[in-house]
């Protein structure tokens, strides 16, 4: 009955429209009150301590990175860059879209931030040049998902912030340590990129279909000036990926070095932020901080009292002696999670969910790494999907459609990202491979 009783509470809260953060620490006490024999100095001390990590401190430093990035003109000069690349082939600027959003990705860490960054300058020019408002705003609004696949990815952190510590045992009995934000970081380059392909080949293959219009092909001399401009913001993915693998810095100290290097080429180089204007970034990236570690540090909780009442061991056995299978398994958790990632926020899912699934994906044989990374893929779809979905909001307000027009306009990339998912969750040599090969697992 105590699974019953946690989860019952939690989606009662919730129901009522509750902040995600508040409903999950009302849980926790409420069940503590009412049902458990937990010392609540104990759960003082990991109120504290569940945030003291020093991997948390990423989560902050690649928000400012990104602000200021996303503040700046480094979309633009990425946009410019992607446009001179692969402008001139059928739905030109709608390939530029998908280019220029997995550049921004690799720089910012967050969906809608991506969908808000380039959304706001392509949506516009895609209509000026006579696409439909839908063809643009469809594209804008899923491949603004690659945010948080393509590394620096917040969620990806979350990931290994909720499992941290967790060491399970494997299907011979042996230990499984949790997957290091340093190698989910590798392990999301290889999807990132084969997403990426694929929703560029369903925008290719409608633009085609529709004659949809091209641009006129921009000469090498111009695509080298569109280069050059936005070097500084694509040094930022080699100052990120190369640290991180070249044992330079740790991902927490490459999300500190990052945020100083944005600000450096945002108010510096670019001079596209003044001095003055530098506050107001800091305040907006601290209000997001705090957002998401209030989040973490309930969710901490939420999963203390879970580990202390033994339900992910006890899910573990349920499911294991149901001889599911790693496939029925997979199944069910890409259903589970699509499911729930039309009503709740990406990181909150992965801090709730993440420790119950964990040791059963583990027990069961999946690798952490490919688990995350399907768990991550999960979120990207359920960011582009109704209710809830953010991007689709981010999308409207700059489309100026309504949230059923713009859910309609997203279904063909929708389903391109539905078929990925399928794909990264039973072929674990997309997430793995990578790794495998820098030898990070």
């Amino acid at each position: 009955m105590t699974p019953v009783i946690i989860f019952g509470l939690l989606s009662v809260l919730l129901l009522t429209g509750m902040p995600v953060s508040i409903a999950l620490g009302l849980t926790v006490f409420g069940f503590l009150f009412a049902f458990a024999d937990i010392p609540m100095d104990s759960i003082a001390l990991k109120l504290f301590t569940g945030i003291e990590k020093f991997e948390i401190m990423a989560i902050p430093f690649f928000i400012l990175a990104g602000n200021f990035l996303t503040h700046g003109g480094v979309a633009r000069r990425m946009i410019n860059f992607a446009t001179s690349m692969v402008g001139h082939w059928y739905g030109g600027l709608g390939l530029a879209s998908v280019v220029a959003c997995a550049l921004f990705a690799a720089i910012s860490g967050s969906s809608p931030a991506t969908v808000m960054a380039v959304g706001s300058i392509l949506i516009p020019a895609m209509v000026a040049q006579g696409y439909p408002t839908r063809f643009g705003t469809g594209i804008i609004a899923t491949s603004g998902g690659l945010g948080i696949l393509i590394p620096p990815s917040i969620v990806m952190v979350m990931y290994s912030v909720a499992t941290s510590g967790m060491v399970v045992t494997g299907p011979d009995g042996e230990p499984v340590m949790a997957a290091s934000i340093g190698t989910m970081f590798m392990a999301g380059v290889v999807p990132g990129l084969i997403l990426a392909m694929m929703l560029g080949t369903t925008t290719f293959w409608r633009a085609y279909s529709n004659g949809y219009p091209r641009m006129t092909r921009a000469s090498w001399g111009d695509r080298w000036r569109a280069f050059r401009s936005s070097v500084w913001g694509l040094m930022l993915i080699v100052i990120i990926m190369g640290g991180i693998y070249g044992g330079i810095f740790t991902p927490t100290e490459a999300a500190a070095v990052s945020a100083v290097y944005a600000f450096f080429v945002a108010v510096f180089i670019y001079k596209d932020i003044r001095l003055r204007e530098v506050p107001k970034v800091l305040l907006s990236s601290a209000a997001m901080s705090a957002m998401l570690l209030y989040i973490i540090t309930n969710a901490v909780m939420f999963a203390f009292v879970l580990t202390s009442e033994q339900i992910p061991q006890a899910m573990s056995e349920f499911i294991t002696d149901m001889g599911l299978g790693k496939i029925g398994f997979l199944l069910a958790v890409n259903v589970i999670l699509l499911v729930v990632g039309m009503v709740m926020e990406p990181s909150a899912i992965v801090l709730i969910m993440a420790p119950i699934l964990f040791p059963v994906a583990v027990k069961l044989g999946v690798d952490p790494v490919h688990f995350g990374i399907m768990m991550v893929v999960n979120m990207e779809v359920g960011l582009a999907t109704p209710p809830v979905g953010l991007n689709l909001y981010v999308a409207a307000s700059l489309s100026r459609m309504g949230l059923t027009e713009v859910t309609r306009a997203t279904m063909p990339w929708l389903l391109t990202a539905l078929l990925f998912l399928m794909l990264v969750s039973y072929v674990p040599a997309i997430s793995l491979w990578l790794p495998h090969t820098l030898g990070m697992r």
